[in-house]
């Protein structure tokens, strides 16, 4: 079954923008971030993807703050309020690295302004 994808476009002044907002908001960079350990990152949302696993729904999202890019997986959902593309958001979670993806499964979130 074919995913719904949606993207935002990212440029060199959002990357250089996103990393100042990172750093303010006392959040680990992406591209510093370690795996199996909980961390707290924060970035814009660049897809949103529907993407069913073994039958069940899964809402998948690329999160990028300037130094690298996250997938952000919610099982069990076909679509949250306020998680779409361009949408800055703050999550906390474990990052795990399946089939060489860094992916954070059902992690808390924050949505940002």
């Amino acid at each position: 079954m074919a995913g719904i994808r949606q993207w935002a476009s990212s440029g060199h002044d959002e990357a250089t923008d996103l990393k100042k907002e990172v750093a303010k908001a006392g959040c680990l960079a992406i591209g510093d971030a370690p795996d199996r350990e909980m961390v707290t990152v924060q970035g814009t949302l660049r897809t949103v993807t529907l993407r069913p696993r073994g039958g069940v729904p899964a809402l998948e999202a690329e999160l990028y703050d300037g130094t690298g890019t996250i997938t952000v997986l919610w099982l069990g959902r076909r679509r949250i309020a306020g998680i779409y593309p361009g949408r800055a958001i703050k999550v906390t979670g474990r990052i795990g690295v399946h089939g060489g993806v860094r992916t954070v499964y059902n992690p808390r979130y924050d949505l940002r302004y």
